[in-house]
């Protein structure tokens, strides 16, 4: 029998690199917080590694640079001072268990009213 290939193998297929498989942590509409700084969010869209600037990149402090090959997630973010959108690797996440919700002024576009600890889609995805 196979073994499925773990999360975030990577394979060079004609000198483009390949994913096998990417399977995201955390789920569209899911509430989560930053493992280090004040911040949490809901997840709007997931990228299944790194698709951002390396001027991006390059401005995280080398010593907490996060790995690109992993999820990457958008997230409607809030804090005590400001509302924005965040765009953070999954190894810097956690599942928000507060039940609290998320006060984005962007919610209401994306999801339906918050209820059980999350955000319905409004609409359906392909």
């Amino acid at each position: 029998m196979d073994n499925p290939p773990k999360k975030g193998l990577s394979l060079r297929y004609g000198g483009r690199k390949l994913m096998l498989r990417s399977r995201a942590k955390y789920h569209l509409g899911q509430v989560v917080r930053h493992k280090k700084h004040p911040f949490r969010g809901v997840v709007f869209d997931v990228d299944p590694e790194f698709n951002n600037t390396e001027e991006w990149y390059r401005s995280i402090p080398e010593d907490s640079r996060p790995r690109k090959e992993q999820p990457f997630y958008h997230l409607l973010a809030e804090n005590e001072q400001s509302y924005y959108v965040a765009y953070v690797s999954e190894q810097n996440l956690v599942a928000d268990y507060s039940g609290e919700p998320v006060s984005h002024p962007d919610i209401p576009d994306l999801f339906g009213p918050f209820e059980d600890g999350h955000y319905p889609l409004h609409f359906s995805l392909n």
